[in-house]
């Protein structure tokens, strides 16, 4: 965990100079990342941690300023030139499907008309009979 630390460590934003001074950087970072993995409520963050309001307080700020997609892009970089990460994309069209009732296509005996539904026309069994003679 400590070689995960020293490469994340160097791509946070510098700490404000103002204030007093801020807590253990880690610590909040771990108990950010704590909440992240299990998904429990803010308030439920552990102790050891720091107060829950430290975390969300950098959570939600570095989420508003972008820090989280910046320390993400650097981290894939880096993963990539060190050929961590191997880019393979796979798509599987069988979520595009629809049924084809699902979108109101062309339907067995009915036909749409102007906004509303009529059945189509369908031969009277006279007129396949007197088909039938015509054809025999």
């Amino acid at each position: 965990m400590d070689a995960q630390w020293e490469r994340l460590e160097p791509l946070l934003p510098p700490i404000p100079k103002m204030g007093r001074p801020p807590r253990n950087r880690r610590q909040v970072f771990d108990g950010i990342w704590w909440r992240a993995r299990t998904g429990s409520p803010w308030r439920d963050v552990p102790g050891r941690y720091g107060p829950w309001e430290t975390a969300y307080t950098v959570f939600r700020r570095w989420q508003i300023d972008g820090t989280w997609p910046r320390i993400l892009k650097k981290l894939q970089v880096k993963a990539d030139a060190d050929g961590i990460i191997e880019w393979e994309v796979s798509v599987d069209s069988t979520v595009c499907r629809a049924h084809q009732h699902a979108c109101w296509g062309p339907q067995k005996g009915l036909t749409i008309r102007a906004g509303h539904v009529r059945t189509a026309w369908r031969p009277s069994r006279t007129t396949m009979a007197s088909d039938a003679r015509a054809a025999a």
